[in-house]
């Protein structure tokens, strides 16, 4: 443990670098919320939560938590990017918060970074943790951290646009069959598939079920493979059972199109569960099919809880109590509630099906989810993002065939 001290700190140049990598901004100095010159009894924590304000069932587990460590919670909720240049800043300060909350892609990042300890010396317990899921919070051998739970992408399907097409959703099963459907659906004059491949990161997140699903590799965008992936995209597309919105849609734009009514089937997320229920239609949830059957590997999304490095070493021990605290099967169970995830352990996913049967297509497709940074690509996976969803934006407003978008993509990656 003591390893973590403060001459161990990376230098300034090297934490802008990662925070580059990342995609995020620099921003100004990062201001307390941290442990320098702390009260000893009093435990910050910082995530990506800014939604959830003093009250509410989030900040009533911290203090919780708090509680049962006998020590006071000073929590600060951030904007996700924001959060992760402030971790990074606060780390060269020596002012890291105790207990850390941050989306899993950036894991690999702050681990790379010097910023995390590993599970080896906080003693987190993370033997219940679906392996895939916790992948997403690994590098070089180490685990960093523990998930507080997933969501991932799938396909909603309005029933009723299907029934009046003559598609019996029990025959999409792999991308051949969904293509048929989509072009049937579009005969009967209704409006086919609706997803985000807006040029950001929520862009490559939807993109990569599609990617991975036709077995590609994140180390090699150009394979044939890739390709595949990127020609289904773009033949729907040109074919208009995909809008061309899909250029410009975020997932909340994306998913304002499907509550329209008009599109048999929408790519998006777990969180949109709420709105589902309340879209006025009866919809059902299907896996994403891989190009020969299957489910695909969808991204996942949601955040890890980490304990910063400190230099004052004697804060390790509470502040593990309070990450333990924060991710015990009861407490996940409810924070994964209030946050329409998928928990990251099988006893808790069991328990959240049987008091929500509409979970179950989703906790099998969390099963078959992938972590973005997985394959030890850690701070690679960023720079590999851009360039894919550029290639994305390429193809599918027709300036580069789908070939020679990845042949390029790749190029710059290297």
């Amino acid at each position: 443990m003591n390893s973590f001290s403060r001459r161990h700190r990376p230098t300034a140049a090297v934490l802008i670098s990662l925070a580059v990598a990342a995609g995020v901004t620099a921003c100004g100095s990062g201001s307390g919320g941290g442990t320098e010159g702390a009260d000893s009894g009093t435990y910050t924590v910082w995530d990506p939560y800014p939604q959830f304000a003093q009250g509410s069932a989030w900040t009533k587990l911290l203090d919780k938590c708090g509680t049962a460590a006998g020590v006071k919670i000073k929590r600060t909720g951030f904007d996700t990017s924001d959060l992760t240049n402030k971790a990074l800043l606060a780390a060269q300060q020596g002012n890291s918060p105790d207990i850390l909350v941050v989306d899993n892609p950036v894991v690999s990042t702050l681990a790379e970074a010097g910023v995390l300890t590993t599970t080896d010396d906080n003693k987190l317990d993370t033997s219940k943790v679906d392996p895939n899921l916790l992948a997403a919070g690994q590098s070089g051998g180490k685990t960093y951290g523990t998930p507080i739970g997933a969501n991932t992408l799938a396909l909603y399907y309005n029933k009723k646009v299907l029934k009046e097409a003559g598609v019996d959703i029990a025959s999409v099963k792999d991308w051949a069959s969904l293509t048929a459907a989509l072009e049937k659906v579009k005969k009967a004059g209704k409006k086919g598939i609706t997803f985000s491949a807006i040029g950001t990161e929520e862009g490559s997140f939807q993109f990569l079920p599609w990617f991975w699903g036709a077995d590609a590799k994140l180390t090699r965008l150009d394979s044939a493979q890739g390709e595949s992936a990127l020609a289904l995209w773009k033949g729907w597309v040109k074919s208009g059972v995909a809008p061309n919105s899909v250029l410009s849609n975020t997932q909340t734009t994306s998913w304002q199109e499907f509550a329209t009514g008009e599109y048999a089937f929408a790519e998006n997320g777990t969180w949109q569960l709420a709105n589902a229920g309340k879209a006025g239609f009866d919809y059902g949830v299907l896996p994403i099919p891989g190009a020969s059957g299957g489910s695909a590997a969808a991204p996942t999304g949601g955040e890890f809880v980490t304990l910063p490095v400190q230099d004052d070493t004697g804060r390790y021990t509470t502040a593990q109590k309070l990450a333990t605290c924060l991710t015990s099967t009861q407490n996940l169970y409810d924070t994964d509630t209030t946050l329409s995830y998928v928990a990251p352990t099988t006893e808790v996913q069991d328990k959240q099906v049987a008091a929500n049967a509409e979970l179950k297509p989703w906790v099998a497709a969390v099963k078959a989810a992938k972590g973005r940074t997985s394959d030890d690509l850690g701070t690679k996976y960023p720079k590999i993002s851009e360039q894919m969803w550029k290639a994305v934006q390429s193809a599918l407003s027709g300036s580069k065939s789908p070939k020679d978008a990845l042949t390029d993509a790749q190029s710059a990656v290297k």
